[in-house]
């Protein structure tokens, strides 16, 4: 095969190979109804000095805050880590920006007060996560 045949050849060959991933992708995000969210890892908050009366009243706030989001339709996912570590537990936020998903987490009065605090960081996920509570 002459040089220029080769050059051909393996330019039809990568060209196939990059439609292929581009379509795999493609593929997959279509079967899977890809969209993006933020994931937000709340962590222990710099003030966790309140007396147990005062955290029981931040925590309530926490949970009826959390059913709000949910019925909101802006938390698909909440939950607590049982570890007792530095990470409490998390949120996955179904909204448009990072600056609407900071306006959110300042409505929970457990942020705000200091007791918990969070990471966030976009993510990208099937759109079908939304779990719906087993009503009774």
């Amino acid at each position: 095969m002459k040089k220029k045949d080769i050059s051909i050849l393996l330019s039809v060959l990568m060209f196939f190979t990059l439609n292929l991933r581009a379509t795999a992708q493609t593929k997959v995000e279509e079967d899977w109804q890809m969209k993006s969210y933020f994931m937000v890892f709340l962590t222990a908050g710099p003030n966790r000095t309140q007396d147990s009366a005062t955290a029981a009243i931040l925590m309530k706030g926490h949970l009826d805050n959390i059913g709000r989001l949910f019925e909101d339709k802006k938390l698909v996912l909440a939950g607590p880590f049982l570890d007792n570590g530095t990470y409490r537990g998390i949120f996955i936020l179904d909204v448009p920006s990072a600056e609407a998903a900071a306006e959110l987490l300042m409505t929970d009065p457990a942020i705000k007060a200091g007791r918990l605090d969070y990471e966030m960081h976009p993510w990208y996920g099937p759109a079908n996560i939304i779990l719906k509570p087993k009503l009774d």
